[in-house]
């Protein structure tokens, strides 16, 4: 196909340019002006449009196998699909959790029955995600993970933490860190601060992100293994971060919408809609989180697309699921968040910088590539949870107006959807 008169935006070439692309035999092939069409090939024109290397969403819950009620996969990839996703990586807390070769040979199958874009599959840390003992790193990489994570939790002992970084020294795959001290959170569900005391909730000290963060990346420096954070809240965590690379510490970490647009104010207004893991922090942190996109700081941006029934939703606020979908609203509410940030910049968030970290395909629109394409526009919408392809229709942003939508989703050269 040929992808026409748009601004083609690649952080990797770097190019920010009016430019065509073709791609033929679902590889880029062509980069140039005023492209004619060869051989009947279809046109997407482009015109007043972003044309950027397919997204990557690195923190995916796409609930199979063990809650299809929640998502499946055939729903979850739509979602990605309509949020202008090209591959996403999908987490092991799944029922029973993806930790075994057996059980990512039989999320493959599913994959290949029902996956709308590509998905690559992340393995858990220890069996069971019981935080008790290591699984195989060796197997579970042939079997085609591209990461390792305990999310929904952090790896409780440090010392079986930094038994297992060592044993994965020999494989690629990054270490993946849900970073949260379940002694210091206690039964918390919010932050804990002046919103939490008025609302007569118990909350949860920013401190139980931030002990766990330095721990974590403590055991990175010392074993070599190279650890990325997953949905960092705190200013403090983000100053940990920032702390380990410039010790030499192989350290990389990702921001949510979520955690740059709403503060634990939300919490307030929405009840259990706001109630998220980790929670919603303070303005201090959002203006921090902010300023460590813009510096570089921050590496990635990820939903942590986290779909739940209506029920478990709309329970009360001590008890009612945690987390939100995400996908189908990420590219307008990290627009909404940061207007002034540079295209290039934000293409590399969203595309190069995650396929990067967990080595996939893409990320790049340099000739020989996958065909995977994004194009993006300054079009204003209204987020409309009715309209989800993914199951889950919970999100705080429902009836928010957003500055910037995806036009096209394109993967392996075939247009997947089209607004």
């Amino acid at each position: 196909m040929l992808i026409r008169g748009g601004r083609l935006v690649d952080p990797s070439l770097p190019l920010d340019a009016l430019r065509d692309l073709r791609i033929r035999d679902g590889i880029v092939v062509e980069i140039g002006e005023a492209l004619a069409p060869r051989d009947g090939e279809p046109v997407l024109e482009a015109e007043n449009a972003v044309v950027a290397p397919g997204f990557i969403d690195m923190h995916v819950h796409l609930r199979e196998p063990g809650n299809p009620e929640k998502e499946t996969i055939a729903t979850g990839t739509e979602a990605a699909l309509r949020g202008g996703f090209t591959a996403v990586a999908c987490m092991p807390n799944t029922q029973p959790a993806l930790d075994t070769a057996e059980r990512l040979a039989e999320l493959a199958r599913a994959l290949a029955r029902s996956a709308r874009v590509r998905v690559y599959p992340i393995a858990a840390i220890t069996q069971a995600r019981r935080g008790e003992a290591p699984t195989d790193y060796r197997a579970l990489a042939r079997a085609g993970a591209v990461a390792f994570s305990d999310d929904g939790a952090a790896v409780d002992d440090p010392a079986v933490l930094r038994a297992a970084a060592l044993a994965a020294l020999e494989v690629p795959g990054v270490f993946i860190s849900h970073c949260e001290d379940a002694r210091l959170k206690g039964s918390g569900v919010m932050t804990d601060g002046a919103v939490a005391r008025a609302l007569g909730v118990v909350g949860s000290p920013s401190i139980a992100e931030d002990v766990v963060v330095a721990r974590d990346l403590a055991i990175a420096a010392a074993t070599g293994k190279a650890f990325h954070i997953a949905h960092l809240s705190t200013a403090g965590a983000l100053d940990y971060v920032r702390h380990a690379r410039a010790h030499g510490g192989r350290a990389t970490c990702e921001v949510t919408p979520h955690h740059l647009l709403l503060t634990d104010a939300a919490v307030a207004s929405l009840g259990a809609g706001a109630k998220v893991n980790p929670p919603l922090r303070r303005d201090e942190d959002v203006a921090a989180l902010r300023a460590g996109v813009r510096d570089g700081s921050i590496d990635a941006f990820a939903t942590d697309h986290a779909p739940h029934t209506a029920a478990e939703k709309h329970a009360a606020l001590d008890c009612a699921a945690v987390g939100f979908s995400g996908l189908e609203v990420a590219v307008g509410a990290y627009a909404q968040a940061l207007p002034d940030l540079d295209l290039l910049r934000f293409v590399a968030l969203l595309s190069t910088n995650p396929a990067r970290i967990l080595d996939v395909p893409g990320g790049t629109l340099a000739l020989g590539s996958p065909g995977d394409v994004t194009v993006f526009a300054e079009r204003a919408w209204t987020v409309d949870p009715a309209a989800f392809a993914s199951l889950g229709k919970s999100t705080p942003f429902a009836g928010w107006r957003l500055p910037r939508r995806v036009v096209a989703t394109v993967v392996g050269g075939e247009l997947r959807y089209r607004a």
